[in-house]
């Protein structure tokens, strides 16, 4: 069945009731699929991490409906259990609306809602919340109400009352507990390598799953979907009908404390078209791998690191002598280690490669899905096409496209809700560089864009040896 973890607001408790799950299901040795509503790095890391494996996202504005069916099928299928955690508030979606939302997501994939409640304070007031949530889409299955702070039994006995006079079924009570606190950071929750003593929380997460949920009854909820196709396979299937194998271009990808914002599903695209993922850490000061055709930069949190980013000069060298030959795909804070300056959040200045004419530093939060309107041909794009990205950072920067500086233009033109067309995107011969996240698995076409780019590099290289 698959149910979708949702809340009346972010902050409600979604991700400790997950975890609590998750935790339970690995006690009783059941494979679990958690999923992630929405375009989020950081809530899926502790799912992966608690799970055992890859957490998936389930973005409709993003990703698309075949997609969504794809993953949800494709990976749910292949475990025992699976559970879906909700974004914001369960109606919250693009805007004013519940497109993306996880309402949005639970009823086209046909799976009950369990609504997770901060109780804190509340008695009668409850009722109006919870059947004002059910009675909102008459779509939607709530099948029933975990409540979060609940801190005395007496507290417990009276909101469960107050549930069963509306006849909404009380799944459980989470109560204030020390291994519930998650560290946060300026952008939702804490990365989880930052988590620490994870085995003794596992083990404290299912013994309060144990005592305090209807895991009977979750027992049910959490039945995986019927097992589906390979997804990345699926989604590929016209570049993986080539009848002579495809020759190794490896892929060099960013991956250390200040870069670790990436979706599993691009490294699945990079390896099923023989692009081999060589991790490379910018703040180990080295170059890249010499043997990788193409580089990845994610994005992540490089203005925490930035101080000791800025000594790390054989990494920048590297970058230099990279984008003379080689491809580079840069997003977010990947692209803030290519600019001149880089602003930590007490606003020091520290350098960066200088690849790019711009200094960032901290602004307004900018958030929110964007279309794409790609005016001339990119690294990766062709003139007219349009897709869906996802743009989140608080950092802004001096200079926002090459526009103005008579090179090849931007990216794209990038527009959203409440947010006006724009020029937006580094867009050079071996550089696509952006604050807009994609989905590689969302649309296929990157990749193999992608491979094709590293594929006419290589050889220019070659001839030029």
């Amino acid at each position: 069945m698959a149910c979708v973890i949702a809340a009346p607001a972010s902050g409600s408790g979604k991700t400790l009731l997950s975890l609590c799950l998750i935790a339970w299901a690995r006690r009783h040795e059941l494979s679990i699929q958690p999923f992630k509503v929405g375009p989020d790095y950081l809530d899926p890391q502790l799912l992966t991490l608690a799970a055992g494996r890859p957490c998936r996202n389930l973005d409709l504005p993003l990703c698309g409906k075949a997609w969504i069916d794809l993953s949800f099928n494709g990976y749910g299928g292949r475990c025992d259990l699976a559970l879906i955690e909700g974004v914001m508030g369960l109606y919250d979606g693009i805007g004013s609306s519940s497109e993306g939302s996880s309402a949005d997501v639970a009823i086209q994939l046909e799976r009950p809602v369990v609504l997770v409640v901060d109780a804190g304070g509340q008695a009668r007031s409850l009722a109006a919340l919870v059947a004002g949530f059910r009675a909102l889409d008459p779509r939607l299955q709530l099948a029933g109400v975990v409540l979060n702070r609940v801190n005395s039994l007496r507290h417990r006995d009276l909101l469960e009352e107050v549930l069963g006079q509306i006849g909404a079924r009380c799944l459980g009570c989470l109560p204030k507990d020390p291994s519930l606190d998650l560290p946060s950071r300026h952008l939702g929750l804490a990365p989880a390598h930052e988590l620490r003593q994870l085995a003794p929380r596992l083990d404290r997460w299912a013994e309060l799953a144990e005592e305090h949920l209807a895991m009977d009854v979750f027992l049910q909820l959490l039945k995986a979907p019927s097992a589906g196709p390979d997804p990345i396979q699926t989604a590929l299937s016209p570049a993986l009908t080539a009848s002579e194998p495809l020759p190794a271009l490896p892929v060099a990808v960013a991956q250390d404390e200040a870069f670790h914002f990436r979706y599993p599903e691009m490294q699945e695209c990079l390896e099923a078209l023989n692009m081999p993922v060589l991790p490379w850490s910018p703040l180990a000061d080295i170059p890249p791998p010499e043997e990788a055709k193409g580089l990845v930069l994610p994005g992540g949190f490089p203005e925490l690191h930035a101080d000791r980013l800025s000594g790390c000069k054989q990494s920048f060298s590297g970058l230099h002598a990279w984008i003379q030959a080689k491809p580079i795909y840069a997003e977010c804070g990947g692209m803030l280690l290519l600019g001149q300056n880089l602003a930590d959040p007490e606003g020091r200045q520290h350098p960066m490669a200088g690849l790019l004419p711009f200094e960032a530093k901290r602004g307004r939060l900018q958030v929110g899905y964007r279309t794409l309107e790609v005016t001339s041909d990119t690294l990766l794009m062709r003139q007219g096409e349009q897709l869906k990205g996802h743009e989140f950072h608080r950092w802004n920067l001096s200079q926002e496209a090459d526009a103005a500086m008579g090179k090849t233009g931007p990216l794209w033109q990038v527009e959203g809700w409440k947010i006006k067309r724009r020029a937006e995107g580094w867009n050079r011969p071996n550089l696509h560089a952006s604050w807009v996240h994609l989905h590689w698995a969302g649309s296929s076409t990157i990749s193999c864009r992608w491979r094709a780019a590293l594929a006419a590099a290589a050889s220019r290289n070659n001839a030029v040896g």
